[in-house]
């Protein structure tokens, strides 16, 4: 089973998304359970986006002695400096430097020739390995970048030192199979990669970012970079709950696992939705509140037959105490029967009663709670 390093950017990527700013404190306690959650990378911010950006990771920092801490920089000399100052009391500090290497963003955004760009990265991964051995570097806009330029810029950065190789989707345009060519076709071209980790970092512009990971996996991707809840830049980057519980789920696809620690996704996933104000979508895959809930009475009946039946997981193994049982118009009568004994009540021959009353309220109300049953079973005098 080949490791997956799990890199986690909720602070730094998530935490670009509008609406998402997190203070210093929420920041570093934030950074404390994904240390407990056993992440193997923690991009903690961008240190020169603001003094309290610099702040925040100098304080995780020092406060996460246990884990990567990694801080992002641009490949210029004052970003660097800054993200070193940043990281100065960090047990395992990582720099993360990136330049845009796709015709489109070298044309207008950096107004750079080829030439330009791979001088800068090849100074920027050099000024970084003089602090650490841990040097992440990171093609921005990968997926629109031609190809034998970006297998230029890869082979000039390895060969000044960086370890970690990430091969951004930017702007979330690549398909599965587009994206897991892309990472083949750099395993065989660059020179010198078996010296260097292959990072996936994709977004979900097009609802593919999860899949796009694990199909870099499948194709010689050894770090996922990825965000709690999905969070990050426009529609969010591939959610570290996802791809971990993917990984586990189907070891028989992906021959991979992970260090993380997968009890801990639901109350981290509920830890973020508290500090930003946004709300996890009920139907979010893993950490939704109705992931490993059922509604409809067919469900209901296998499940309480076998929980296999509706169910590829275990709840505990992501954080949930059990399987839910919701009782509404769709719920049938195995549904009602298991919800009455759990409340210590036997219906005997006046569950067929009960079973039509139960139905009436139902149509009149989304969901049936143990309250209104008990005011029912008093009304039939059960």
């Amino acid at each position: 089973m080949k490791h997956i390093r799990i890199f986690d950017t909720t602070l730094r990527d998530g935490e670009q998304a509008p609406g998402f700013a997190m203070k210093k404190e929420e920041k570093v306690a934030f950074a404390k359970r994904l240390e407990a959650l056993e992440v193997d990378v923690i991009e903690a911010g961008f240190p020169i986006a603001s003094p309290q950006d610099f702040e925040s990771v100098q304080a995780i920092a020092e406060s996460c002695q246990n884990v990567e801490i990694c801080a992002l920089a641009r490949c210029n000399e004052k970003d660097i400096e800054c993200a070193i100052n940043a990281l100065e009391k960090a047990a395992y500090p990582r720099i993360h430097v990136f330049i845009a290497t796709s015709e489109i963003h070298m044309q207008h955004k950096l107004k750079m020739t080829r030439k330009e760009v791979i001088e800068r990265a090849v100074k920027s991964v050099r000024q970084a390995k003089g602090f650490t051995s841990r040097v992440e570097f990171s093609a921005e806009d990968a997926s629109r970048t031609c190809r034998e330029f970006l297998v230029e810029v890869l082979e000039a950065v390895i060969e000044a030192g960086a370890d970690v190789l990430n091969i951004p989707d930017t702007v979330g345009y690549m398909t599965p199979e587009e994206y897991g060519d892309l990472i083949a076709y750099l395993s065989v071209k660059v020179k010198g990669i078996e010296k260097a980790i292959i990072s996936a970092h994709c977004h979900d512009d097009l609802g593919l970012a999860v899949a796009n990971s694990l199909t870099g996996v499948l194709r010689g991707a050894r770090q996922i970079e990825c965000t709690i809840n999905g969070v990050g830049e426009r529609a969010g980057n591939a959610a570290l709950e996802e791809v971990v519980m993917a990984l586990k789920t189907k070891s028989d696809i992906y021959g991979a696992k992970t260090s993380i620690y997968t009890p801990g996704l639901v109350s981290i996933s509920q830890a973020l939705t508290e500090i930003t104000g946004h709300k996890a979508p009920p139907n979010k895959a893993i950490v939704g509140k109705n992931a490993f809930a059922h509604g409809s009475g067919i469900h209901q009946h296998g499940m309480l037959s076998n929980h296999q039946t509706y169910e590829i997981m275990d709840p505990k193994d992501v954080g949930f105490e059990s399987t839910e049982i919701v009782l509404s118009k769709h719920s049938g009568k195995h549904a009602l029967k298991f919800r009455l004994e759990r409340l210590g009540i036997d219906a005997g021959a006046f569950l067929d009663e009960l079973f039509a009353a139960f139905k009436d309220l139902a149509d009149r109300k989304k969901c049936v709670y143990d309250e209104d049953l008990m005011i029912l079973v008093k009304r039939l005098g059960i």
